[in-house]
């Protein structure tokens, strides 16, 4: 059984988000995708709750078939860091992927433990058409087992979950960003509508 995991702050979750769950499921060959949404991310500051951020994860994607949410980052104390997640799920449910972008991956090695994080798990990147292939070679170069990554293109979808909380908080409509259910809870909440 192979599974991928989707991390992140999902504050708010978008429409871009959403398609590189539905193209991993089926460009990876899940058996299913766990979306682990961000306890305490020890990289940056939260805009939103936890619960609130898990609440806007549930509506993304409730109406994607073989994902289902994990709240192991919102219930374990301390940061969430990466390799403790990819830890977690392999125990939990052995052979697991880990989904990023090609911009998160050029990141990579400045993360906590990253050759700690293939130790556990695969990675899986998630790359658009024209991105500079040299500048993966380059991270891959820095890990200790780059057999453990694997690259799949997808269209891009040039939106921010940054961008969204600004078009909020210029109370700017992004109802055609993110998912209907994700822009009712906003307008619910009133959430972003203080963000800088």
């Amino acid at each position: 059984m192979t599974v991928g995991l989707l991390g992140g702050a999902f504050d708010p979750p978008h429409s871009g988000h959403v398609a590189l769950a539905r193209e991993a499921i089926t460009r990876l060959d899940l058996d299913c995708l766990v979306i682990v949404p961000t306890g305490d991310p020890p990289h940056k500051q939260g805009e939103t709750d936890a619960e609130t951020r898990f609440r806007l994860a549930e509506a993304a994607f409730a109406d994607l078939d073989g994902v289902e949410l994990s709240r192991h980052e919102l219930d374990r104390e301390g940061p969430s860091y990466t390799e403790d997640t990819a830890r977690w799920a392999a125990e939990v449910y052995g052979d697991a992927v880990f989904l990023v972008g090609a911009d998160e991956f050029c990141d990579f090695l400045s993360w906590h433990d990253p050759d700690g994080v293939l130790d556990a798990a695969r990675l899986a990147v998630a790359s658009r058409p024209g991105f500079p292939r040299e500048r993966l070679d380059a991270v891959l170069a820095g890990l200790r087992r780059p057999d453990r990554v694997e690259f799949f293109e997808i269209e891009p979808r040039p939106i921010s979950s940054r961008e969204l909380r600004a078009r909020t908080a210029r109370s700017e409509p992004i109802d055609a960003l993110v998912p209907a259910e994700v822009a009712r809870l906003v307008a619910e909440l009133g959430l972003y509508r203080d963000a800088a």
